[in-house]
């Protein structure tokens, strides 16, 4: 199944922002749980954030959005 393109210029600006906002805030807590202040448990939270982030410059890269190809109408 080819993706096709779902989302205009704005919908991949604001993808794109949250997407690096997500990897930059995966790698301050990854700083601040190898620094000890947070619990190993943050790990999760590490991966998750770097994960999620990564995939929402995907879809700002390849124009299209999961939740819109899913049938939901976002905002932007």
């Amino acid at each position: 199944m080819a993706l096709v393109c779902n989302i205009d210029a704005a919908g991949k600006a604001a993808r794109l922002r949250s997407g690096i906002f997500g990897v930059v805030a995966g790698i301050l807590l990854a700083l601040v749980t190898v620094a000890g202040i947070a619990p190993s448990i943050a790990w999760w939270g590490v991966l998750a954030s770097i994960a999620g982030g990564s995939f929402a410059i995907w879809e700002a890269r390849a124009g299209w959005c999961v939740v819109r190809a899913m049938g939901f109408k976002t905002p932007v």
